[in-house]
């Protein structure tokens, strides 16, 4: 499996910059997920890896050598799509064969290796098959395999679970993590789904605006959002972020709440902030302590039901609404006051100018 290097890659369509100049290293065996809204260029990104792109700057390296012009059927690599782009007229042991019958593999020699790929995704009942008596899942594992079979370099995944429902699609990730942690696979996948990308990822790289916003662990991006989209895009509902002033210790927010804010964050505040003193605190829901006694006040705009959990919608001025993460048993009436401390291992702050986050190494 092959180690990928992006070097200053940059994709323009006329004078449209799809993609930014833009480094990164994807290493051997790694899942790297490419994670944005649609438009950001992660398609773009992947099609250029795969050399159905050509880059408009830059060089795209793999173990080391340059495959920036190489053609897709140079790059030794295998490309899964959306949508399963299967032959209908041939059997599932058909499709997945027709790569090594295009390479021009003995008979025998295919048989064994498509025996081989049908036991690893367990759909040997089904190699006599043809798609269209398959049903969705069925057919993106026989898509699957047909990349499986030729053993690449590097697998490229163009969100492949996307036309699925979403039984199939919690299935497929277990799946496709399973492959790759047998196979040891370097693989690229694109999502815009990001429970998709936290769950399977050994790293992600979240894109907006044609560029790179943050690379980083699925933990890193969410505990540690580099700036506020990546703190809005990530989780459902994305971080709270509430604008408030900081003087002396303390931070003043909305309808008269007050946080102590902890020691380790004065230094940082204090040397960070705009004269203003203005500043954008950031708190998953996960983050916050419903209690009797807490010191910070709002009241229940709504509340949903999400099986194991809670989610409360907390209004602690007009129209600013913040999410808790509560009890499945809690029930409170609209309009009920309530009260809530912030864990202080768990808020971030962030620039009110830049939009980036406040590092604690910054201001100590």
């Amino acid at each position: 499996m092959a180690t990928i290097e992006l070097v200053n890659v940059e994709k323009q369509f006329g004078s449209f910059q799809a993609v930014k100049p833009m480094n990164l290293t994807i290493e051997h065996g790694e899942f790297v997920v490419l994670l944005g809204p649609s438009g950001c260029g992660k398609t773009t990104t992947l099609r250029m890896i795969s050399g159905l792109e050509a880059v408009s700057s830059g060089d795209i390296m793999f173990d080391k050598n340059n495959v920036t012009w190489l053609s897709p059927s140079d790059r030794n690599i295998a490309f899964v799509f959306q949508f399963f782009a299967l032959y209908s007229h041939m059997t599932a042991r058909d499709n997945i064969a027709f790569p090594l019958q295009a390479e021009g593999m003995p008979r025998a020699q295919i048989e064994q290796h498509v025996q081989e790929v049908a036991e690893l995704l367990r759909i040997t009942h089904m190699l006599d098959s043809r798609p269209g008596s398959l049903s969705g899942g069925d057919q993106q594992r026989i898509a699957l395999g047909r990349a499986l079979v030729r053993q690449p370099a590097a697998f490229l995944m163009d969100e492949p679970l996307g036309a699925l429902d979403a039984e199939f699609r919690e299935s497929m990730r277990a799946e496709i993590k399973r492959l790759h942690i047998r196979q040891e696979a370097t693989t690229v996948y694109v999502t815009h789904d990001q429970v998709e990308a936290m769950a399977m990822s050994d790293r992600i790289v979240v894109m907006s605006a044609a560029e790179i916003q943050q690379v980083g662990t699925p933990a890193e991006v969410y505990h540690d959002p580099s700036n506020l989209f990546v703190a809005k895009f990530i989780g459902s509902p994305g971080m709270n972020l509430v604008k408030g002033k900081y003087s002396d210790g303390i931070l003043h927010l909305p309808n008269g709440n007050q946080l102590s804010v902890p020691q380790d964050w004065k230094g940082v505040l204090s040397k960070e902030l705009p004269s203003s003193d203005e500043v954008i605190l950031g708190f998953r829901p996960e983050a916050v302590a419903v209690s009797e006694s807490g010191s910070l006040k709002s009241s229940v705009y709504a509340d949903s039901l999400h099986g194991g959990y809670t989610m409360l919608h907390l209004e602690i001025d007009t129209g600013e609404i913040i999410h808790a993460r509560s009890e499945r048993t809690d029930n409170y009436p609209i309009g009920t006051p309530i009260n809530f401390d912030l864990d202080p291992n768990m808020i971030r702050f962030f620039h009110p100018d830049t939009e980036m986050a406040l590092h604690k190494g910054n201001g100590a």
